[in-house]
């Protein structure tokens, strides 16, 4: 069983963290809650009063932050960045969605001090993170992705090499993209059989198993009460926040531009999930865009 240090125990890191305990690893935590710390203890966490604690004597660290400004903040900027403090040979997971161009700065500055820097970042939601069936998209070498994945194996189902440092975060913009393009379809088509007079629950089955059928019909429906266990059945709380899937969708815009890649549907996407966060609708699932069309009557 392998030392770990585990830093960001939000909606993802903190389930990430758990399956990690329940496999039997040692894993010390931070987060600036002391709260999430908390609940990481009860479990067999060891908690940790700062970052740099956290990583002493760690075989792996595991980062799971906002945005590329806090991974290059944590490891490389202010007096006392973590590279300083890490163990020798040890490898760096970080699994936050970021800009690629981050995720590449980052690794370059680790590979000059001899340090394994490694991204990925994950699709499956919080649903995911608590079963440990997450995607992990993997940009690293493939030593590096050989010695990380027996670490991601218990937190993941899917464990995709991606290619070089970076490619983790290339991946999880396309896939997020996508991801928008098809729950924003699928609410406007839901939206518009229901106001033709049909059962949602009944469309929703059609479209499943027929051409349309995609990941929001089979595991994440939109519409309320037509599954149970989805957010949209718990007015839209828990899931996949509007505000980081606006995030998400800004980092595949940066990445469309600097490669001359048209997304006509993909900045469309992110029109709609803008409208629906300037309505105060930010800390809604994602899922909860069906509303942009359901108020227009």
């Amino acid at each position: 069983m392998a030392n770990i240090g585990f830093i960001g125990l939000g909606n993802m890191g903190g389930p990430m963290a758990a399956n990690l305990i329940k496999a039997g690893h040692s894993v010390s935590v931070f987060d600036l809650s002391k709260a999430a710390v908390a609940t990481l203890v009860t479990v067999g966490a060891t908690a940790a009063q700062s970052a740099k604690e956290a990583v002493t004597g760690a075989q792996f660290v595991i980062s799971m932050l906002p945005a590329g400004a806090h991974v290059e903040g944590l490891y490389l900027s202010g007096d006392d960045p973590l590279f300083d403090h890490l163990a020798e040979d040890a490898l760096v997971i970080d699994s936050s969605t970021i800009d690629a161009k981050t995720a590449q700065k980052v690794a370059a500055v680790a590979a000059q001090r001899d340090i394994n820097f490694i991204d990925a970042p994950v699709s499956g939601g919080v649903g995911g993170a608590v079963a440990g069936t997450l995607s992990f998209m993997v940009g690293a070498s493939e030593q590096q992705f050989a010695n990380a994945k027996p670490i991601l194996d218990v937190m993941g189902k899917n464990i995709f090499h991606a290619g070089v440092q970076g490619s983790g975060q290339i991946a999880k913009a396309c896939n997020n993209m996508l991801l928008a393009i098809l729950m924003t379809g699928t609410s406007e088509a839901l939206n518009m059989g229901v106001k033709n007079g049909l059962d949602p629950k009944v469309l929703s089955e059609i479209m499943r198993l027929s051409s349309g059928g995609n990941w929001a019909l089979e595991l994440y429906n939109p519409f309320p009460g037509v599954m149970p266990n989805a957010p949209a059945s718990n007015d839209y709380q828990g899931g996949f926040q509007t505000d980081l899937m606006f995030k998400d969708l800004g980092l595949a815009m940066e990445l469309s531009q600097l490669s001359a890649s048209p997304t006509p549907m993909g900045s469309q996407a992110r029109a709609l999930f803008n409208m629906h966060k300037v309505k105060g609708n930010g800390g809604l699932d994602f899922s909860s865009v069906i509303q942009q069309y359901q108020d227009q009557d």
